[in-house]
């Protein structure tokens, strides 16, 4: 009885180690659950003194967010006139590979790649800003497959590669699909669904009626395709100005939400069943949300936004307008702990308890200058953060005193 308990123990241990590691990982853009929560906990909210830079590196010019898996962190920068992947060390900051995937990409708003990294099963997959999509090994940074697609939208590709089962998804726009799909091990194309012209969102996935649905938020649209197959099931008609249909559409109870910026701004839409397809009723539209790139946060039944025009929390159901800050605006959130943590666009790290009643900081630190227009990662302690050419690790829990500098 004694050594049956023990083998349960150990199991359960085992099991609960597992469950904490797999969990640590975010491992793509927005994170495992494609929502820009973390599972951070613990994690120090009211800073008077400067928060302990653990390490910085400059490695170029680029948009791309991190993923960190294990002890490694992935992203891009720009280097010798090209679009490079890195794979860092996520403690020091070395770097352990590098691949300088694709041609430089030279834009007026920031030069580099825009998508951020996705880690799976030991592969590395990004989406160049001119098209080329890469699956590496995620260990040495060769090039395991690639597939090059032809229109780009005029501020280049920006959807980051969503694996969905043992698909790689993504967006190639016009005759190449809307929305595509490879096997993520052999790069041999599944499925292209549509025609629309590509956006700048990335691939995002849903379970509805028991069934899985990836939405493409294109250039002129919203589509709905079932995962496995690519068949289109809904096409929700978005017209924004310069085709920016770029912030990540939400699922959440039998709802779809999207926004975008210029003078389009957000819609809620109710999903059902119709026959083989899906329909979509609107619910409420409006230009209280009005996200030109920056992505919203669900938490609880209200939007997290800091878009275009302020920082805001709004109604998920009734687009009611909860709160407005609207000294700040194309700021990027992080829900973790019962905490929104914003970085401006200018690099000013905010900390504030999640409230539908406003936005009151605990903590107000410069942590970067220039333009900061990416979502920053909060993982072991650890939030990773850049502007157009620098990437910083801030040491959040506060326990180091000192900080490793890398050139």
């Amino acid at each position: 009885m004694f050594n049956t308990r023990l083998a349960i123990t150990a199991g359960v241990i085992v099991s609960l180690v597992a469950t904490q590691n797999a969990s640590a990982d975010w491992s793509c853009f927005r994170g495992p659950n494609y929502d820009g929560i973390s599972k951070e906990t613990g994690f120090k909210k009211e800073w008077k003194d400067p928060i302990p830079l653990v390490w910085e590196r400059d490695i170029g010019s680029a948009f791309s967010s991190f993923s960190v898996v294990g002890d490694k962190l992935y992203t891009c920068g720009t280097g010798d006139d090209r679009q490079t992947l890195y794979c860092l060390n996520a403690n020091t900051g070395e770097i352990i590979w590098k691949n300088p995937f694709a041609p430089e990409f030279k834009d007026s708003f920031g030069d580099g790649t825009r998508a951020t990294p996705t880690v799976a099963h030991g592969k590395v997959y990004v989406q160049g800003a001119k098209g080329k999509l890469l699956c590496a090994d995620a260990e040495t940074g060769k090039e395991v497959w690639s597939h090059q697609f032809n229109h780009a939208p005029t501020w280049g590709y920006s959807g980051s590669v969503l694996i969905e089962g043992d698909l790689a998804v993504s967006s190639a726009g016009n005759n190449q699909g809307a929305l595509i799909a490879f096997d993520r091990i052999t790069g041999e194309m599944k499925w292209h669904t549509g025609n629309d012209p590509a956006g700048y969102s990335t691939p995002y996935p849903f379970t509805f009626n028991d069934n899985r649905y990836i939405v493409g938020f294109n250039g002129e649209s919203a589509i709905v395709v079932e995962a496995k197959t690519g068949r289109q099931v809904l096409r929700i008609p978005w017209q924004t100005n310069y085709k920016v249909n770029a912030a990540a559409p939400i699922y959440h109870d039998g709802h779809l939400f999207l926004t975008s910026g210029y003078e389009t701004g957000c819609g809620l839409f109710k999903l059902a069943v119709d026959g083989k397809n899906l329909a979509a009723t609107e619910v409420w539209k409006s230009r209280v949300l009005m996200n030109k790139f920056q992505s919203c946060i669900l938490h609880e039944g209200d939007l997290y936004s800091c878009d275009q025009k302020a920082l805001a929390c709004v109604d998920f159901r009734t687009g009611k307008e909860k709160w407005r800050v609207r000294k700040v605006k194309h700021g990027t959130l992080v829900l973790a702990d019962d905490h929104l943590l914003l970085l401006t666009q200018t690099g000013r790290l905010q900390i504030a308890p999640v409230s539908t009643e406003g936005f009151s900081a605990l903590t107000d630190a410069e942590i970067l200058s220039g333009k900061c227009w990416t979502v920053s990662v909060l993982n072991d302690g650890k939030l990773y953060a850049r502007n157009m050419k620098r990437v910083v690790c801030m040491d959040m829990k506060g326990a180091k005193v000192s900080a490793s500098v890398s050139q």
